[in-house]
């Protein structure tokens, strides 16, 4: 005699198919846990969300794109609807190049969806880094988090440009033609490199084809990635937080991933293409028709790169143009050597930033909780310097456009901008260190005395005293809740010496930490109120109140 049990089926197509997959593959464990990851909610987390659905936007609208695209530099006539290029010779990648705009329905729509999310892609990214930068979420566990991150953005502007060289137009062949000048620049080997990227002589009949297979094939998974690793570490080392009551290094105050957080970030990821559709429907970018194909003989003044490499432009525009010198036999072009290497000095102090800061520290503590900039007021002001000093060599990209709008001597806006280069990010460092110092008293004397509300009320006595509203509870956590580092004080080693790295650890912690405003302790904040001369005084008191 047998006997048969029946299970209760659940209800549901959906719940039928997470039950049947379940079933076979074993994953309703994972999941549940990985559902049930919390998220903080707060708008600044958003941009690497921005970056991330803008990402997504750039695969869907590059599909399309492929379809119709031919990377091919065989010259033809053009003989397609533009009728102010007809006859026209020109590759025909600038030919496909304007039958998707043209000819193809929704082309158009799509190009300039595709150019509009490259652009928010890296700015996004970039505002993202920052924020990490700024609020102090690349300390331990998130160094290595941080380095992969840059690596996106150095792909992403990868990507970028090899996407703008593709049309083929007269404007992307201005810079590679800035490109292979670079690359010749590089002493012994530089002639060689730029013979075999662009297969001969510039601009030879192979580049467009390999920029195309390194924009649609390598960089893309490249960065798919290192999103895939970037997501990776933020679910395993757990989310950053911002300071609060309750919230410590040990937990997360947030949503959960299921359901909330998914909805949120389901409707944010339509709200990013709608609004990216509305801006390519509505305002033009990169029309290559107006530029016409590219034409090595003529120089073009006034062409402008997209603002992601308008850096690295400004840089050479920016160097001395004649300081070449020859030794042995080649020539060095230092006009190009010092911007180039000055480039890549820049990117990689911002790469290894976080051990830099690990190290003057001796910080070894797991950090979850962010800081507010104001409290790493040298954290701050690097970022400070380093900002102005990408965005004078971003404005130095247009020195031309500058000196003719303002109608001023190009030489003078060279100048100008030389001078910014250096005194600016030295201006900008002192100014912020300053402003966030000051920024910290602020916020000792509004713990110690309450804030300011600008009622006037005479005491018993004939005094007249300003009433201040006290904090609660969450404002002056806020206020108070961030870690008082000292500058490190040389000592000898087990040896009993005192090595040369000790030494610059400690002149790098007195930079650090010389200048600082220590929180207010808990026997401070009794003292304060111990001391006050109107203890019987609250905000909600009125003058007639205090006068009788």
């Amino acid at each position: 005699m047998t006997t048969a049990t029946t299970e209760k089926k659940p209800e549901g197509a959906l719940a039928s198919t997470a039950n049947y997959l379940d079933e076979r593959l074993g994953v309703g464990g994972i999941l549940k846990n990985f559902g049930r990851k919390v998220f903080p909610d707060h708008w600044s987390f958003m941009l690497g969300e921005v970056a991330l659905y803008s990402f997504v936007i750039l695969l869907i609208s590059g599909t399309f794109l492929t379809f119709f695209y031919q990377p091919s530099m065989t010259e033809v006539i053009y003989d397609g609807s533009y009728v102010p290029l007809k006859g026209a010779q020109m590759s025909i990648a600038y030919a496909s190049s304007l039958d998707i705009s043209f000819e193809i329905r929704g082309g158009m729509l799509m190009r300039q969806v595709h150019h509009w999310s490259a652009l928010l892609f890296v700015a996004a990214a970039g505002l993202h880094m920052l924020r990490v930068f700024f609020t102090g979420a690349f300390r331990k566990p998130r160094e290595i988090n941080w380095v992969v991150g840059f690596m996106l953005f150095i792909l992403g502007m990868a990507a970028g440009f090899t996407g703008y060289s593709l049309p083929d137009d007269l404007l992307s062949g201005n810079g590679l033609r800035i490109i292979d000048g670079m690359i010749k620049g590089i002493p012994v080997i530089g002639t060689s490199i730029s013979s075999g990227l662009f297969g001969g002589e510039f601009p030879g009949t192979e580049v467009i084809a390999r920029l195309y297979g390194l924009h649609i094939l390598l960089v893309p998974a490249l960065i798919v990635i290192f999103i895939a690793i970037h997501l990776f570490m933020v679910i395993i080392h757990k989310h950053t937080h911002y300071s609060g009551p309750g919230r410590t290094d040990e937990n997360v105050v947030g949503y959960p991933l299921m359901p909330v957080y998914v909805a949120k970030a389901g409707g944010f990821f339509f709200i990013v293409f709608g609004v990216v559709m509305l801006i390519s429907a509505t305002f033009t970018i990169n029309p290559i028709w107006n530029y016409g194909p590219y034409d090595p003989s003529p120089v073009s003044a006034g062409t402008q790169p997209d603002w992601y490499i308008g850096w690295l432009d400004g840089a050479l525009r920016l160097a001395p143009s004649n300081l070449d010198i020859i030794l042995f036999g080649h020539t060095y072009p230092f006009g190009v050597l010092i911007p180039l290497v000055g480039s890549l000095v820049f990117l990689g102090l911002v790469a290894v930033y976080p051990f830099i800061e690990a190290w003057v520290t001796a910080d070894k503590r797991e950090h979850h909780v962010l800081d507010r900039p104001r409290n790493a007021p040298t954290r701050t002001a690097i970022g400070a310097a380093g900002v102005t000093f990408y965005g004078v060599l971003w404005a130095a990209a247009s020195t031309d456009i500058i000196a003719v709008f303002f109608q001023m001597s190009l030489n003078q806006v060279l100048v100008s901008m030389q001078i910014m280069l250096i005194v600016g990010p030295i201006f900008a460092y002192i100014v912020t260190k300053r402003t966030c110092l000051s920024l910290q008293r602020k916020d000792r004397e509004i713990v110690l005395h309450g804030r300011e509300t600008g009622r006037i009320v005479r005491l018993p006595h004939g005094e007249y005293i300003e009433v201040h509203e006290p904090l609660d509870k969450y404002e002056m956590y806020k206020l108070v809740d961030f870690k008082d580092y000292r500058p490190t004080i040389v000592r000898p080693n087990e040896k009993g010496k005192i090595t040369v790295g000790s030494r610059i650890r400690s002149a790098l912690s007195r930079i650090y930490f010389e200048d600082r405003i220590t929180p207010v302790t808990q026997s401070e904040l009794d003292k304060a109120q111990a001391h006050d001369h109107s203890p019987a005084i609250t905000s909600g008191e009125t003058q007639e109140q205090l006068t009788k």
